[in-house]
């Protein structure tokens, strides 16, 4: 029975002065959109905390498209910090749309952003507290149409036994034809089952139920998903995709957040898409093609963003912002708008190949934080195993610009595990960054080196969907840490920081990813169990995993360093984000090989398929020449 849609906000308001960071609970946030008369409401939740949420993008795109859809409302919610979920429960209040204070079961919809894999038990505690059933086989006919989107959909079957539909691809349409789908439904007086017949057939939209797991030969033991006969469903679904990102509003959601976020700051999306092809990179491939927003109305954004909100920072957001085109043309007009106005540009991370002394001098303004690159790789041989497409000599210059341009400061990231790698390709690791302190303390003149750091942050290469190492098995955990201590052993100088992922957070995503619909079962054990916000290390407990997935036959280590045979059957690949998996097969022998393959925005068609496939095109808004 969905719950009555009544406000309750005097139910949680006693709850609030016995929680950590009450602000995470309260309405009335400056920008947040306030829809009484509407009769279809959506209930978009984040899986994680407020200051998480909020500073999400993709949450902000959809909550702005559907409340811009006429006869449609959308409201906010988060997943509450424990102390405030065990006072929920024990008061017997369920989790509450932010905007209205009505309990989300009482919505139409209720979608989720799944951001990564580890926001898993996330997802389940968020409908538990709603009180909406965690398997889509088991909730009633009025309960809530559940949906699902981002960028970790690209293999959602570990989680699809919790969705009645998930959107694959960009949202900004798509969200609306889904919501829109189900309101026409509902005043039709259709059935539940009748309108996920419906959603089916709307473009980019998956629904479980309508797929049969099949186990068989050529299949890896979890089975493809094949749609059931006399269904609507699509063989295969291909993702949604927004042809012209000028064709969309550069400043979605203005909300103004009464506390600290993690991304605390004005953000726009200066592009999106990225052709570099770096064969680890799941975004690089669900995101193409290429798609630039162009200089005008970046600028023109970014003035009118920190104009209506009172930040004192703008970021320039995308996969890769410095390869935008006209990147230093638009980070020089911003800068000299915002001179003596005492706000910062910023830019997330910096290609080294894109980082030259022009780049150095705008990205710096007048004011000058940290650097962040990303070689990846600590040898050319593996970086062109990686495609990543960047020298040594490109580190050295990024640096270099870097230090005579007044920065202090540089952090790089590189991988451990990917394939092919060896203990150079370790040891090499430090020694970048060696050469790159010593650059610094060239540059920089001996009584002026104080506050001079590098720091190394090193990722353990983690194997995804439709990418060309998808095949691939990950690093066995015993040999992840041998690999971390002799990272460690390796690096002599104390100005050099040296940081890595824990081992088994990592084991746990690549099992996540490479599992199919069956990991379910392991999900909900784990969460009955008591895990919950897996991604905060201090709350990671891999011993209750570790149980979870012996009990219902799984063996974790086991099955994340398993490779699978080039030509099997995999268990996303009723999704597809547009890629000929030709083109996978073929980037996966080239990397076996060290061959490299060059960006398609900056020389010819790579046969990546995508723009045939999904009738779309690269859109680059200057001239790359």
């Amino acid at each position: 029975m969905r719950l009555a849609r009544e406000p309750m906000f005097d139910r949680i308001e006693p709850l609030l002065p016995k929680v950590e960071k009450p602000t995470r609970y309260i309405d009335g946030e400056w920008g947040a959109i306030h829809d009484e008369e509407s009769e279809f409401r959506v209930c978009l939740i984040y899986p994680d905390t407020y200051e998480i949420g909020l500073s999400n993008m993709g949450l902000a795109i959809l909550y702005s498209a559907i409340n811009s859809a006429e006869g449609m409302a959308c409201e906010r919610s988060y997943l509450p910090w424990v102390d405030m979920a065990d006072l929920m429960r024990e008061s017997e209040v369920p989790l509450l749309a932010l905007e209205s204070s009505c309990p989300v079961a009482s919505f139409d919809v209720v979608g989720f952003t799944l951001a990564h894999e580890m926001a898993c038990t996330n997802i389940l505690e968020a409908l538990d507290l709603s009180r909406i059933p965690v398997r889509a086989s088991d909730r009633a006919e009025d309960d809530p149409i559940v949906l699902g989107g981002g960028p970790s959909v690209w293999n959602c079957e570990p989680m699809a036994p919790a969705f009645d539909a998930v959107l694959l691809g960009d949202g900004e349409e798509g969200i609306v034809d889904m919501c829109r789908c189900v309101k026409d439904g509902r005043s039709q007086g259709l059935s539940r089952s009748q309108i996920l017949e419906n959603l089916a057939c709307v473009q980019g939209v998956y629904v479980p139920s309508l797929y049969d797991i099949v186990v068989g030969e050529g299949t890896t033991p979890w089975g493809v998903a094949v749609a059931r006969e006399g269904s609507n469903a699509p063989a295969k679904v291909v993702k949604r995709v927004i042809p012209d990102l000028s064709a969309t509003d550069p400043l979605p959601s203005g909300i103004v957040p009464f506390m600290h976020t993690v991304f605390d700051r004005q953000a726009i999306e200066v592009l999106r898409g990225c052709a570099r092809g770096c064969r680890f990179c799941q975004a690089g491939i669900t995101y193409r093609p290429v798609r630039e927003r162009p200089q005008d109305q970046v600028v023109a954004a970014c003035c009118k963003g920190l104009d209506r909100s009172g930040y004192d920072e703008v970021s320039l957001t995308s996969l890769s912002t410095t390869d935008h085109s006209e990147c230093a043309q638009i980070l020089h007009r911003l800068n000299a708008s915002v001179a003596g106005k005492g706000v910062r540009v910023s830019i997330p991370s910096q290609r080294l190949d894109s980082f030259g002394v022009d780049m150095a001098l705008e990205v710096a303004g007048d004011k000058r934080g940290g650097l962040t690159f990303a070689p990846e790789a600590g040898t050319q041989r593996l970086r062109d195993v990686i495609n990543k497409n960047v020298t040594e000599g490109d580190l050295e210059r990024a640096a270099r610009n870097a230090f005579e341009n007044g920065w202090r400061r540089m952090k790089l990231y590189f991988m451990m595990g990917l394939p092919t790698e060896t203990d150079e390709d370790i040891v090499a690791i430090p020694a970048a960054a060696q050469r790159v302190l010593e650059i610094a303390r060239d540059v920089i003149p001996k009584g002026q080196r104080g506050g001079v750091s590098v720091s190394i942050s090193v990722a353990v290469f983690v194997p995804k969907a439709h990418t060309p190492f998808q095949w691939c098995g990950q690093l066995p955990i015993d040999e992840v840490r041998r690999r971390q201590r002799l990272l460690v052993e390796s690096t002599h100088d104390r100005a050099i920081r040296v940081s890595y992922h824990d081992a088994e957070t990592s084991l746990l995503e690549a099992f996540l990813s490479k599992g199919g619909r069956a990991v379910f079962d392991v999900i909900e054990d784990a969460w009955r169990s008591g895990c919950r916000f897996d991604a905060w290390s201090d709350h990671f407990r891999y011993d209750i995993w570790d149980a979870a997935a012996t009990r219902h036959g799984y063996d974790i280590p086991a099955i994340a360093s398993q490779g699978t045979p080039v030509g099997t059957r995999l268990p996303w690949e009723h999704t597809s984000p547009g890629v000929d998996p030709g083109f996978l097969e073929r980037e996966w022998r080239r990397a076996l090989d060290g061959i490299t393959t060059q960006d398609c925005t900056r020389t010819s068609c790579v046969g990546c398929g995508v723009c045939p496939t999904l009738g779309v095109s690269n859109v680059i808004a200057g001239d790359r020449s």
